[in-house]
């Protein structure tokens, strides 16, 4: 069963709706906002990542949500235990965008990291605007930066780095040419545009090998079993894609 198919409801999703866009919570969605705590015992912790990772998660479907809506496409938000999904709706059907160009489809993939991107920025100002200072840290060859604040805000600091570090980090993570995430699809649209012949064959190689090199990568040098299974996974379902197409 695909890992980022849309969940089926159930009597504990949490919903609402932000600017007349549905979003429904599916219980599991919180497993992957706890495990990001899970590495520190402490309670607070845990809370602020669990709070961190719903806000951004939510931002980001958002910026996709907010992008259909902009074509004219209607849709609703998922947040589920691999993230979340912008689902667009025509005529009552799920998955139903129809009509949109290629280059509209990149606009809509590439809002939602830019979302996060900009999510991201606000909190720097913001972090800088009561007294602190912007440092960049880097981890391996992607720069993070970091508001350090006055020791009395030393909790504030720490939620701050981590919304700046979840929406930079991932975001770049996001744009990576791997299906599906956000930089698969802007590949796959990308390629079909200048090859309309063999464009989604090279979009799925693309993705299988570039896939495969996170996974090492997440593995050896970041010693993150989460990456090496999740952009694994992602390759392995990239080359199940090109047997069953090509």
């Amino acid at each position: 069963m695909p890992l980022f198919q849309i969940p089926q409801p159930t009597r504990f999703d949490l919903n609402f709706s932000v600017a007349g866009i549905r979003v429904r919570v599916h219980p599991l969605f919180w497993v992957i906002a706890i495990l990001f705590g899970s590495a520190s015992l402490n309670p607070l912790s845990i809370l602020m990542w669990i709070f961190v990772i719903f806000i951004s998660i939510l931002i980001h479907e958002l910026g996709h949500a907010f992008a259909f809506r902009r074509f004219g496409q209607d849709s609703y938000v998922v947040l589920h235990l691999m993230g979340g999904l912008a689902v667009p709706v025509s005529n009552g059907y799920d998955g139903g965008y129809t009509g949109l160009t290629p280059n509209q489809n990149i606009f809509i993939s590439l809002a939602g990291p830019f979302a996060g991107f900009l999510l991201a920025v606000v909190i720097i100002l913001a972090g800088v605007g009561i007294g602190g200072q912007l440092v960049i840290n880097v981890l391996g060859i992607i720069p993070i930066p970091n508001v350090v604040l006055p020791y009395e805000f030393g909790t504030l600091n720490r939620l701050f780095d981590m919304f700046v570090f979840v929406n930079f980090f991932w975001g770049v993570i996001n744009l990576l040419p791997v299906f599906p995430l956000d930089g698969g699809n802007v590949a796959r649209y990308t390629l079909i545009q200048t090859d309309p012949i063999n464009g989604l064959r090279n979009s799925l190689w693309l993705s299988v090998i570039v896939g495969a090199l996170i996974a090492i990568a997440g593995y050896v040098f970041l010693q993150s079993i989460y990456m090496a299974f999740l952009f694994g996974y992602l390759a392995f379902q990239s080359y199940q894609a090109l047997q069953y197409r090509f």
